[in-house]
């Protein structure tokens, strides 16, 4: 067994080791999220905890874990003589991301269950963990329904596992960590709620520090056991004061005043529901009981806020999570300090230290100091107001059209010069855009797919291990030789082959492919801010329906990809959000390049199915680049003609099945209608900025009309 990282050797990390330290403290705080970029040394702090817990005391022989003192009554194992326990450490397990159902939770086997009436029960991840740590490295990407049955169990204490009827449940109680690179994309808003703490990291800046880190890895590779050793002493000591944290907990109290500082920021800072209440509470006792006090004060509920609510303050996957520090102060400050009652102040250093730490400047991968720095960075500032339409002198709308070329002013080219970012007008919620026909991608909320979880349809044998049973179609299986097999009694005799595994219609999650122009025939203020906002809307969607979203822009000579295929939807509004627009608009280049991206993420995952969103007025006034050459006889350039090779372009897209959509921003008196040219080459529909509005009057209509066709067909 290989020799892990110790923990008090992890440099700087204040904050994310103070909170997976109140988490040994206290389990019932809920568990850590740890949110920062790749290499910050998130796995290694997690990963080194699982030493600095105390041993458990296990009834020998249980799979379950169960404490000889107080055993589960309903374990699968039991019931369990009295007797001595055996001494074990406490385990950490770590949940791969593509890790099944039965993995996590265990597995009936079915055939048993239905020929013997035999719960023949293997466990799972979940039991494996009891009593230890159960670690999901990489949470963001794990499939929802995982998540679900994971903070269920840690929710409740126990798992349970259904299988036609068949139940059998088991204690798992654990210490829940998560890590998640928020580039690759964010949890749902629900499923943040329900982790206790959250921590923010970020690689130290300061050279000195790097510097550390560098040594002390390198000390760690050239001989682990050795560098164990010199920070033996010191995980002692942590370990030791986790344990007397842990025996003084009961004993910590929580008064009035604590708990009514506790409800007024919460309510200050409106969060929903009242968990974020609950942990604060937790929190705050499990930071008393590591300072080694018995009174919680007012220091203890501010560093509770600071963990436990930047997470559950985000409305929607574009904003920051955060806490505004001065506010929370305003909020503490209108009440009294606790009044002590015997409590002796020996307020230690909440931070475990080890020798050679670095002085007071110690630091590590993730900076941080001596101190305990405060969640979340300071608030983005807000993009600059778009100006009014008669404050804008490229924009005089009051005078001309904004479509018209003719009000913007002329580059040495003709077109339009650059301009700077505007910002998007609010979202909305859109219509739902799917792809057609029935896939198998990845589980989500747009297209139809056959998937795990779902309304049954049909029935099949199973390919590989059974998970859902289709129980009529297995006994309309096995019931044409119970004769041929000698059966004499009322059950029913079940072999194998009879098992059917059912088949289920859901939904999938799609690539959502956009291709934005950002030229100038785009680039009055207030239209492009329009634009803006209906891709957000687009986006958010698809953050809901839990797809992968790409972006590529065209203006000038070429189409650019601003953002590659990812999960993560707030990192695409931050590029919508910082778009210029200005030059001529090379729509053939955009095209070509969604055709390039498509090819390639096809090879990376077939099964998920593209769905591509062109956002344009459908002109087209160079032929541009696209960072590749079209292939010959496809879409080669035709004469040099932008329209015709925009067309071009967009047939071949629709030759190879790819479903689109063409969002039309033309507006004004005076209609080209190129954008349904389009969208007839590409072989999807065209929709208006604002008949893609759900509530639209257009939507109202289209649906009032086929209500009537349907009735009159009826008749």
């Amino acid at each position: 067994m290989s020799t892990p990282y110790p923990f008090t050797a992890v440099v700087g990390q204040s904050d994310l080791r103070l909170a997976l330290l109140l988490n040994a403290v206290s389990p019932a705080v809920g568990g850590v999220l740890v949110r920062g970029e790749k290499g910050t040394a998130k796995s290694t702090a997690v990963r080194a905890l699982s030493a600095l817990l105390p041993q458990v005391d296990v009834v020998p022989g249980c799979r379950f874990s169960c404490a000889p003192a107080a055993p589960d009554p309903a374990c699968p194992d039991g019931p369990h003589e009295p007797g001595p326990g055996a001494a074990r450490p406490a385990r950490m397990v770590e949940l791969p991301v593509g890790a099944s159902e039965d993995r996590l939770v265990g597995a009936l086997d079915i055939e048993r269950a239905l020929a013997e009436g035999v719960k023949a029960f293997e466990p799972g991840l979940l039991a494996d963990a009891h009593r230890g740590i159960l670690y999901v490295d990489e949470v963001n990407l794990l499939h929802d329904h995982l998540i679900d049955l994971l903070l269920d169990a840690a929710a409740m204490g126990a798992s349970y596992v259904e299988r036609e009827g068949v139940s059998v449940r088991h204690a798992a109680r654990f210490l829940l960590v998560g890590t998640m690179n928020p580039e690759e994309g964010e949890l749902r808003p629900q499923l943040l709620d329900r982790f206790g703490l959250t921590v923010e990291v970020a690689a130290s800046r300061e050279p000195a520090q790097r510097v550390e880190v560098v040594r002390r890895r390198l000390a760690y590779e050239d001989d682990p056991a050795a560098f164990a050793g010199r920070w033996a002493g010191d995980e002692q000591d942590v370990r030791a004061r986790v344990v007397a944290a842990r025996a003084l907990l009961p004993q910590v109290r929580l008064g009035d005043t604590s708990l009514l500082q506790i409800a007024a920021t919460c309510a200050g800072f409106e969060v929903d529901g009242m968990r974020a209440d609950i942990v604060m509470a937790r929190t705050a006792t499990a930071l008393a009981a590591w300072a080694g006090r018995a009174e919680v004060r007012k220091e203890d509920v501010r560093q509770a806020a600071l963990l436990a609510l930047p997470h559950r303050r985000r409305r929607n996957p574009f904003d920051a999570p955060g806490l505004d520090e001065d506010k929370l102060d305003e909020i503490l400050d209108g009440f009294p300090d606790e009044e002590p009652e015997n409590d002796p102040d020996p307020d230690p250093d909440p931070e475990p230290e080890g020798p050679d730490d670095g002085g007071p400047e110690d630091g590590g991968p993730d900076g941080g100091g001596g101190g305990i720095p405060p969640q979340g960075g300071p608030e983005a500032p807000e993009a600059p107001e778009a100006p009014a339409p008669d404050e804008s002198p490229e924009a005089p709308e009051t005078r001309e059209s904004p479509d018209s070329p003719a009000q913007q002013p002329a580059s040495r080219d003709g077109a339009a010069p650059e301009q700077a970012a505007v910002r998007a007008a609010e979202p909305f919620r859109t219509k739902m855009l799917s792809v057609p026909g029935l896939g198998e991608g990845a589980s989500g909320r747009r297209s139809r797919a056959r998937t795990a979880h779902g309304r049954t349809t049909g029935a099949q044998r199973p390919r590989g291990q059974l998970t859902k049973l289709h129980l009529a179609a297995t006994v309309q299986a096995a019931a044409p030789h119970q004769k041929a097999r000698g059966r004499s009694g009322r059950g029913l005799v079940v072999r194998k082959d009879d098992l059917r595994q059912a088949t289920r219609e859901g939904r999938e999650g799609n690539l959502v492919l956009f291709v934005v122009d950002a030229s100038g025939s785009m680039a009055a203020r207030q239209r492009m801010s329009a634009v803006k906002g209906a891709v957000l809307s687009l986006l958010l969607d698809a953050y809901q329906r839990r797809d992968k979203v790409g972006l590529i822009t065209f203006r000038g000579s070429a189409a650019e990809l601003a953002l590659p295929p990812t999960s993560s939807v707030d990192a695409a509004a931050t590029r919508l959000e910082q778009l210029p627009t200005g030059g001529r608009t090379p729509l053939a280049a955009g095209l070509l390049k969604a055709h390039e991206v498509l090819r390639i993420e096809r090879l990376r995952d077939p099964s998920r199915r593209p769905l591509l969103v062109v956002v344009t007025d459908g002109r087209a006034t160079s032929a541009g680049t696209a960072g590749s050459a079209p292939s010959s006889g496809s879409a080669g350039t035709d004469g040099g003609d932008p329209r015709a090779l925009a067309g071009r372009s967009a047939r071949l897209l629709q030759a190879e099945g790819i479903a689109s959509v063409v969002v039309d921003c033309e507006s004004g008196p005076v209609r080209l209608g190129l954008a349904g040219v389009l969208a007839a080459d590409l072989g999807g529909p065209a929709v208006t900025l604002d008949g893609l509005r759900a509530d639209s009057l257009a939507g109202l209509v289209k649906n009032v009309r086929t209500a009537s066709d349907t009735h009159r067909r009826a008749a």
